[in-house]
């Protein structure tokens, strides 16, 4: 990974140099011109998403696109430290991560091209944590967690989807991680469905994936997984007694389940084009709904919790 794009990936830190560079590379100053024709709802668009999100905005796209058949997205699905590259050049208006610009950030995209990124949260994504469907081992402690990915656990064959540049990485550093590097030991698979390949026929493997992937997308109330791997049971640190819970979404949106971040747009599009009009549709119902069907949890509406019997 190279330098410039070290300093985006690290939440800012050193961005602004590393995000000068690229946009001095790109040799941006569109001014974020208005392509020809374009309307809302009709034209063409590429974006750039974290991979860790790729189902959840497959179905986005598909049903945006259905809505307004002239319009067309095309997804381009990367590791974040790439999306944030992407954002520097002229070829890309919108990104889909997992953490909004900086102050600085900000600052050199508006001298750049001469206009105000919008972004917004859309959603909350957990991390799941994936075993083996023949592990023993199926509830965890965050310290556990932190044990197999700083090389301590010679137990487990912790996986994830790179070692590097990506957002579960980056979480992993710096919220389980506190900072400290991963552990030699940790196993990087292409992709987010790869991970998902890997556990389910490695028993000694865990792996650390976007729960949007392991969904059970026949199940309207959202309370059961794949059953390709086992989803595994992690400590609620914010509750009074010991408990351990699964990345349900309403332990998600109650911040029962302690591995939950936030997906967030960055639009930079000075005009009412089709960037601005998805991303309004990624805010509003639909949007939000297809959010919901994804075992995620909206961020721009309210829903009700409810009890329901858990069989899984």
């Amino acid at each position: 990974m190279g330098r410039s794009l070290r300093h985006i990936f690290n939440k800012g830190k050193g961005a602004v140099s590393g995000l000068a560079i690229c946009l001095f590379i790109s040799g941006c100053g569109s001014n974020g011109s208005k392509v020809k024709q374009e309307t809302p709802t009709s034209g063409t668009i590429n974006i750039s998403v974290d991979e860790s999100f790729r189902p959840v905005i497959d179905s986005q796209i598909q049903v945006f696109e259905s809505s307004f058949p002239n319009a067309r997205i095309i997804p381009h699905y990367k590791s974040e430290a790439e999306c944030f590259r992407d954002l520097a050049s002229d070829s890309t208006r919108m990104v889909i991560v997992t953490r909004p610009l900086n102050r600085d950030e900000e600052k050199f995209v508006t001298d750049s091209f001469h206009l105000t990124p919008a972004m917004g949260p859309l959603a909350f994504d957990a991390i799941a944590v994936i075993v083996n469907n023949s592990s023993r081992d199926s509830v965890f402690e965050i310290k556990d967690l932190q044990d197999m990915l700083n090389g301590t656990d010679k137990k487990h064959l912790p996986v994830m989807d790179g070692l590097s540049a990506t957002s579960t990485v980056r979480y992993a550093i710096d919220s389980l991680l506190k900072g400290q590097p991963l552990g030699k030991n940790v196993m990087a698979a292409q992709s987010s469905e790869k991970v998902v390949n890997y556990v389910a026929s490695n028993p000694q493997a865990v792996g650390f994936i976007g729960v949007s992937w392991i969904g059970d997308k026949g199940d309207p109330q959202k309370l059961s997984f794949s059953k390709d791997v086992s989803i595994a049971s992690i400590r609620c640190t914010s509750c009074t007694n010991r408990t351990y819970v699964k990345p349900y979404q309403a332990n998600i949106a109650l911040r029962r389940y302690p591995l939950v971040r936030t997906l967030y747009y960055i639009l930079k599009e000075n005009y009412s084009g089709i960037g601005s009009n998805f991303a309004n549709f990624l805010q509003y119902e639909r949007g939000q709904l297809i959010f919901t069907k994804a075992y995620l949890w909206p961020a721009r509406m309210s829903f009700q919790i409810r009890d329901s019997q858990i069989t899984n």
